[in-house]
């Protein structure tokens, strides 16, 4: 296992970016995990422009397999007076393999207030619950996890908390970035014992939170689809703290080969 931390260390500057090797424990089948590379694009971004404000909001397009040796650019799009946008694009040696664009706003004074009845009274599992962790050839090697089955009601949805196994001096919206995309897509549930391809196209995150924060490393993640049909599922996507407190929410458009 190799945390993002150590990944983020080892990297090599380059003009409006980096170059890092994407570690084979972080793959999932020929690709880097999604989560990964959004970590390692946010990062970018970051660093592409002085002092920016809190994250908002991530468009994501996974265009192709990443491995190996890849580079990471982060270019301002525009940066006005409340808001910039930075776009992130990842490619290896096969191509442009991952593109977003990432928007910073700062908060603005506004006489409207929605809460939106979004928090949970779920909380992180004991410390001596029993905890699932991937194969160390896989990126579930780097997590630790537990499901809630019984809470999860829908056909196709999961319900699961989620930390990263190693997390210390992660940045807090580099960290989120790398876990709101742990879970498998939410129609990999319709698929029963007769496996199949599956892959996001797009990824939406929306930050509800402009200091996003938890305790021991916990996350609860939810994915619902509600529509699969032609070979594609839309599915919605919420995170919460382990205080119950919503932090993001997002949507992905996902390709399933069966």
């Amino acid at each position: 296992m190799i945390p993002i931390v150590d990944i983020l260390a080892a990297a090599t500057p380059i003009e409006d970016g980096f170059r890092v090797t994407i570690p084979a424990g972080w793959l999932q089948g020929r690709t880097a995990y999604g989560g990964l590379s959004s970590a390692l694009a946010l990062h970018a971004a970051q660093a592409c422009e002085p002092d920016l404000p809190p994250l908002r909001s991530a468009l994501v397009a996974f265009i192709g397999p990443l491995s190996g040796e890849v580079t990471v650019t982060a270019t301002k799009l525009r940066r006005g007076r409340n808001a910039a946008f930075i776009q992130a694009d990842i490619a290896s040696d096969a191509g442009l393999g991952y593109r977003a664009t990432f928007v910073f706003m700062s908060d603005q004074e506004s006489r409207i207030e929605l809460e939106g009845g979004l928090a949970t009274t779920l909380r992180p599992p004991a410390p001596d619950t029993k905890l699932y962790t991937g194969p160390e050839e896989f990126f579930t090697g780097n997590f630790n996890f537990f499901d809630l089955k019984d809470e999860a009601k829908g056909e196709a949805e999961w319900l699961r908390w989620a930390r990263l196994r190693a997390y210390d001096g992660l940045d807090p919206m580099v960290q989120v970035m790398a876990l709101a995309d742990a879970l498998p897509p939410a129609a990999f549930k319709l698929l029963g014992k007769t496996p199949a391809p599956i892959s996001s196209l797009t990824w939406i995150v929306n930050l509800l939170t402009p200091t996003p924060a938890t305790t021991d490393g916990w996350w609860l993640l939810s994915a619902k689809s509600d529509h699969a049909r032609n070979g594609c599922s839309s599915q919605t996507m919420t995170m919460w703290n382990a205080d119950g407190m919503p932090i993001a929410q997002g949507a992905q458009s996902v390709a399933i080969f069966a």
